[in-house]
């Protein structure tokens, strides 16, 4: 071989090996539900947000899971605990599955609580915080938003105990009404009946079994009244009788709400709780939001607003976190509390997951440039964003925002 084709073949560039991809990023988002919740409390609501995600947060693995049931009852930081160390399992396994290298933080997670599942969430990020070996080591679990459904973080709103006692009232009220109606029908058949074969001493004879059941109507009413209603008076106290569930329920959900929670309604510490999220939120970059329901006016039976949680004072830095979540469908603010992931309970349902799923990609987005990761493009406002809060490339959001949704409802649908 010539000198001339030696040096030809030595400045021929080697073919360069293709580096192995890496693996995808890692998505955790735990739903936590809330007092008496259940594992079914968000329906299909993960199911949907995991899909909204999969399609617009690329190179992602993205996974809702929803934290099992659990009691709601006695000590709620044994609650806590019990999700903490959950919490930490599942994130190893699925740091370990995902085969992400760079060791343990790779996972990014979201947390989403329903009412006291809220404060469960809350609690157990200020408790990962506190608990680092020092206030410079990083977060890990790697918490990157604490979001929260119609949570009580300032307490329950005191017309939730008023407007559900007085629903309880009017049901009562309509039983009573449908009573006396049969008590009048029986009064006179029996007057009619008695006229004709009875001895006229037995027609002037005192009515004690009437007055008997209007005494024991009084004495038990609400509680007996649908049964009752149901037995004696026809299809008018059928109507009643199926309100029999509704019967109380709304006043006594929330009394059992307070019992649980009662060690915790201390104005002192829910204040501080906030401010230490409000703080890890700034100084850690851990997003944090509050969508509430809220049932707009519908005077004149209803001439203010309802809402089931205490809001901040309008105009804080705090109040800029709570995000308006309306509900035209629920009577009063317990079913739009319990009904808020339904979409034939909530006609918010939809803008509902396209605000959370925005959260989501604002608090993904933001961790990915702290962590100066920017391998992947992440989400662009271009192309992935169903809702636009605030202005473009800012991330907070006022409460009064109405989220303008690019995708059409079918993409919570499939």
């Amino acid at each position: 071989m010539s000198d001339a084709q030696d040096t030809i073949l030595e400045s021929e560039p080697t073919a360069a090996i293709p580096a192995p991809p890496l693996p995808p990023d890692l998505l955790l988002v735990i739903f936590i539900h809330g007092f008496k919740g259940t594992d079914s409390t968000f329906v299909q609501f993960p199911q949907r947000l995991q899909h909204i995600l999969s399609e617009t947060i690329p190179n992602t693995v993205v996974e809702c899971i929803v934290f099992p049931a659990y009691e709601t009852k006695g000590d709620l930081n044994e609650a806590i605990v019990r999700f903490a160390d959950w919490l930490t399992n599942l994130t190893v396994q699925r740091e370990v599955a995902n085969g992400s290298g760079g060791g343990a933080g790779k996972a990014r997670i979201v947390l989403c609580g329903h009412s006291m599942g809220g404060l469960l969430a809350a609690d157990a990020l200020l408790e990962f915080v506190q608990t680092r070996p020092d206030s410079t080591a990083p977060l890990w679990p790697n918490i990157v938003a604490c979001i929260a459904f119609d949570t009580p973080y300032l307490g329950l709103h005191p017309y939730v105990f008023k407007n559900s006692a007085t629903q309880a009232a009017s049901y009562v009220q309509s039983a009573r009404s449908a009573f006396s109606a049969f008590q009048s029908f029986t009064s006179k058949s029996t007057t009619a009946t008695t006229t004709a074969s009875a001895p006229k001493a037995a027609i002037t004879a005192p009515p004690m079994a009437a007055q008997t059941s209007a005494g024991a109507w009084q004495k038990w009413a609400p509680a007996a009244y649908a049964v009752g209603g149901a037995l004696v008076a026809g299809a008018a106290a059928g109507t009643a009788y199926w309100k029999r569930d509704d019967i109380g329920v709304g006043y006594k959900w929330t009394a059992d709400h307070m019992k649980y929670v009662g060690t915790l309604w201390d104005e002192g510490r829910l204040h501080k709780r906030l401010e230490r999220l409000l703080a890890i939120e700034r100084d850690m970059g851990v997003l944090f939001r509050t969508l509430y329901t809220f049932i707009p006016a519908d005077p004149p039976t209803q001439p203010e607003p309802r809402m089931f949680i205490v809001l901040p004072k309008r105009g804080t830095t705090l109040a800029e976190h709570f995000l308006e979540a309306p509900n035209t469908l629920a009577q009063d603010e317990v079913q739009a509390h319990t009904g808020m992931f339904g979409s034939k309970t909530n006609d918010g349902y939809y803008e509902l997951g396209l605000v959370t799923a925005q959260f989501v990609r604002d608090a993904v987005a933001a961790s990915k440039e702290s962590a100066g990761d920017t391998g992947n493009e992440g989400t662009t406002a271009a192309t992935a964003d169903e809702v636009r809060m605030g202005h473009p490339g800012d991330s907070s959001a006022h409460p009064q925002t109405s989220p303008q949704p690019a995708h059409t409802e079918e993409d919570l649908m499939l």
